[in-house]
């Protein structure tokens, strides 16, 4: 069907015409099929008849009788009756139809073949070279040689082979009736698939579907109706995909603007260390004969200075296998309470200006699968935080809450806290409330950020918020199988 033909053809009529070809030549296959099936079922009856003389006659034959004897004394089934006598050489002996035997040899007629090779055989129709008529033939194999019937393929004969018109016509009437359903099913296909149309070309030009029902509620409808919920849910999906896609992206440019931003904070962090390292050796190089006090002074603060560099270049570290290599991290079940009881115990070796009383209130056994190293960072660096800025005396690690799937503690001082303002800003990397106290205590002001980073590792949330009566408080949760 070209361009020109279906643009004068309505998009119903098509499909109706596409249904009745394929109605109709589904039709005409089976029909032929039956006349066929019907037509070799006949052959089958009048071959077993003609094959029971044939077995009469065999039967005769092996008693002696004489063939023209035999077909004196039986009844015919079939009027003009033609009996052969098949030698299994092919030569015929007798033929009750001929005057003079044929001189041409039988091996080669399809019935002969047929009965030597499986003891039976008929063909439906075949021109006598010996009479010039057309015969039904059945052919039987016996021990005195081959008896083979035959019918004139008369008139009478076809119409007993020919199958049921009755049937031919039953069909074409239930393909009429399906031709005419098909009409009007595809009719109203056609107004369905016209306002389908429509809804895709205002997909097309941005339009939003909504979630509507737009057709009646018929089969077809319903159908049509599915169509549209299924775009209109493609729609949204797509628009959720295109979000989580510029979410995804706007996370990957965050990604690389704080690894700038790392990169930047590292580099400023390292020239003050760097500098005062540099400054107190060149004055030593520079002053061979300075006392041995000064000396010891300078080389003092340059070995804090390095164990600044040392905890800072550690820090990040940390900080870089978290944000590039989570995935990788090693877990296997840690105890919360074994980490604890070792950041108690290193608390305990601080300086006595810089030592909290650590007050432990985990009353049970709490142990998740994780990564030691990272969950011993979290409470070590909310302890060092504490001694270090607190002003407080006292630490609390507080059990809340314990449930197959999650924990939640608490780690707070009793310090003197800081201003609000600054309280949205704690985890971020090199955020100091104090700066220059900080450096004085020798902070690389990324404690914090591995806290956050390590608690969201294990599936976990962390806030802080300044207790009432003093002090910070950091709440945070660790799944137990993150």
């Amino acid at each position: 069907m070209d361009t020109a033909l279906k643009s004068r053809l309505s998009y119903h009529r098509r499909l109706f015409l596409l249904l009745l070809a394929f109605s109709w030549t589904l039709v005409a296959c089976f029909v032929l099929f039956q006349y066929g099936r019907e037509k070799h079922f006949k052959a089958e009856q009048l071959n077993a008849r003609l094959q029971l003389l044939n077995l009469r006659m065999l039967d005769a034959l092996d008693e002696g009788a004489d063939p023209a004897t035999f077909i004196a004394t039986h009844d015919e089934p079939f009027g003009e009756l033609r009996i052969t006598l098949i030698d299994r050489k092919g030569e015929v002996l007798f033929d009750n139809s001929l005057d003079t035997l044929p001189a041409a040899n039988h091996l080669n007629r399809p019935e002969v073949v047929e009965a030597l090779a499986h003891g039976s055989g008929y063909t439906i129709r075949r021109h006598s070279e010996s009479t010039h008529r057309n015969y039904f033939y059945s052919a039987m194999l016996g021990e005195r040689g081959i008896v083979r019937s035959a019918v004139p393929y008369s008139v009478p004969l076809s119409e007993v082979l020919a199958a049921d018109r009755g049937f031919l016509w039953f069909m074409l009437g239930v393909t009429l009736l399906m031709s005419i359903a098909g009409y009007f099913a595809t009719r109203r296909l056609g107004h369905n698939i016209t306002r389908l149309n429509d809804f895709a070309e205002r997909a097309e030009r941005g339009e939003r579907i909504d979630d509507l029902e737009a057709f009646p509620h018929d089969e077809l409808g319903e159908i049509s109706n599915h169509i549209i919920r299924l775009y209109a849910r493609l729609q949204r999906t797509t628009a959720d995909r295109d979000r989580e896609h510029a979410l995804a992206l706007h996370e990957e440019q965050e990604k690389i603007r704080i690894k700038k931003q790392l990169t930047n904070n590292i580099n400023h962090e390292l020239k003050t260390p760097v500098a005062a390292i540099q400054g107190y050796l060149e004055t030593l190089l520079a002053n061979p004969s300075v006392d041995a006090r000064k000396r010891t002074e300078f080389l003092e603060k340059s070995v804090a200075q390095i164990e600044r560099l040392r905890r800072l270049l550690a820090d990040v570290s940390t900080i870089t296998r978290m944000d590039e290599a989570s995935q990788l991290i090693q877990k296997e079940p840690v105890v919360l309470n074994d980490l604890v009881a070792e950041v108690a115990d290193e608390m305990a070796l601080k300086p006595a200006e810089q030592r909290l009383r650590v007050n432990i209130d985990i009353p049970k056994r709490v142990e998740v699968i994780g990564n030691p190293a990272l969950l011993g960072s979290i409470f070590r660096n909310l302890a060092d935080n504490a001694s270090a800025y607190s002003g407080g005396r006292d630490l609390y690690i507080q059990l809340l809450d314990d449930t197959p799937e999650e924990c939640t503690i608490l780690v707070a001082d009793n310090g003197i806290g800081v201003s609000d303002e600054h309280l949205p800003h704690l985890f971020e990397r090199f955020y100091r409330v104090d700066k220059g106290r900080s450096r004085k205590m020798g902070g690389t002001g990324l404690g914090l950020s591995i806290v956050k980073n390590a608690v969201m590792i294990h599936g976990g949330t962390i806030s802080v918020r300044n207790r009432d009566r003093g002090g910070l408080e950091f709440c945070f949760t660790l799944k137990k199988r993150a």
